[in-house]
Order: C-alpha cells, then structure tokens, then sequence
C-alpha cells in the first residue's frame, strides 16, 4: 500500500453470501471481511466501497437468505465504508453456459429485496447504489445516479476535478470513465455466474501463461505486437478554490 499511496485511490471490494457451490475458489468470507476493514483502515471510508452483487435466488439463496446475509456483512462493515452497490444477475452468453439453473430475478423480487436491502444498508450508515439497475430502487431511497461519478472521485481524493464529458462503457452504466483491465478467461475462482469465463479447462490453460516478470498479466510480447503509449494528464483543479477547507477555517478564526 506503501507504493499506491501517492495515487488517488477508490476500492470495490466484493463479498457475497455464496458457498463453494457458486464460487469454488473465493477466499473465506470472514477473512475478506476483515481485509476490507484493513484496506478501509488504509484508504479510509470515502475510498472503499462494498459490492454485494450478482444477486440471484434459487432455492439454496432465498430471499430471507440473502436479507439475513446482507445484514451480517453490512453490520460488520459498519463505519469501514458508506457505499454498497447491489445488482441482479445478468443472463451473459457464459452465464447461460456455466451456470444454466439460474434465472433472471422477477421485477417484484427485484422490489422487495432492493426496499429491505435499503433499509438494512441505511442503518448501518450505508447508501445503496444499484448497479445498471435503472431508477426503480429509487423511491426507496437508492442512489441510481452511478457507482463512480465525478463527486465520488473528488470526495475519495479530497481534490476537485475538472474533468472532459465521458460516458461510460454500457449504455445501462451512469458511471464517469471506467474501463476493464486484466484479461478474460484467466479468473481461477470459478465463480458459476461470472460473465468473463468460459469453461474451467480454458481458464487453466490461460492461467498457465502467466508470467509474474511479464508487463501483461497473461503471456509476454509476441512478434508483431504494436505498443500504444497512452498519455497521462491529471485533471485535479490546482487552483484553490475560495471556499476550500483552509480558507473557511481561517474565516470562522476571524469572525
């Protein structure tokens, strides 16, 4: 952490209430619970936030499983984050084919878990952000603005941005310029309802590529490959603004 501490930092952490029969290779929960507070104790509570996402119900998870669930973990990251974001599966061409029992989630469950999940989340000081979810959580009290936006950056740095107009990846995505890195098809967690894998004998075979003195993460330069210098600019406004912390502090010592 040492080395990122120089770098405008924003952490997802995901934890989910699966077993090993939906992800295979996920560390245990209760350690990543307390490696989120950890990260939390380093970043702080504007620079971390908790997804708990992809939610689907079979009749394994419940909806009263996964409010029970929900509510443990909220209740033990209370006042190491202020964000949650929740989403419902997504039916992915490699969702369908390693994961063909599960179905999409009905908009009344969709309803009701969001409403309680809400509540649940505002009691442990905790905002819900649904994931290209659209407005319907809402009403309920839901932030459907986005995951990212230009605000959440600036609180996680403590610096105002001055940023150009970007959209985000999808269409459903509210969120201020994200992208992917890594690379599909090498995720060694296996987890059932994940979009980016493909069949477990694929992703072995591209895990055994990976070469840790390699700038890539799987595989190394090959010939004919074509490197793109990609330019850097920081877009932190370095002008201080009148109404910054220092200057109301001097202010309120005047007055």
């Amino acid at each position: 952490m040492d080395l990122l501490k120089n770098f405008g930092q924003y952490w997802f952490v995901t934890i989910t209430p699966y077993g090993r029969d939906i992800e295979p290779n996920v560390p245990d929960k209760h350690r990543l619970i307390e490696d989120f507070k950890t990260l939390s104790g380093h970043v702080g509570v504007d620079s971390i936030g908790w997804r708990y996402d992809p939610v689907f119900l079979s009749e394994k998870y419940t909806m009263e499983y996964h409010l029970h669930a929900f509510r443990q973990i909220a209740e033990s990251l209370k006042g190491y984050t202020k964000t949650v974001v929740i989403s419902f599966i997504d039916l992915y061409p490699k969702v369908r084919k390693n994961f063909p029992e599960t179905r999409e989630v009905l908009q009344t469950d969709r309803l009701k878990l969001g409403k309680e999940m809400i509540k649940i989340a505002a009691e442990c000081d905790m905002t819900v952000k649904p994931c290209a979810e659209g407005n319907e959580l809402a009403e309920y009290g839901a932030d459907c603005s986005g995951c990212m936006k230009i605000r959440d950056y600036e609180k996680a740095i403590g610096k105002r941005l001055i940023a150009p107009k970007k959209k985000g990846a999808r269409a459903e995505c509210a969120c201020y310029l994200s992208c992917d890195i890594g690379a599909y098809n090498t995720c060694l967690h296996l987890c059932k309802y994940c979009y980016a894998n493909d069949v477990p004998a694929v992703i072995h075979a591209q895990n055994r590529l990976h070469d840790p003195s390699s700038p890539f993460l799987i595989g190394n330069y090959m010939e004919g490959d074509r490197i793109h210098e990609v330019p850097q600019e920081s877009w932190i406004d370095m002008q201080e603004s009148l109404f910054s912390a220092e200057n109301m502090r001097r202010s309120i010592c005047k007055v």
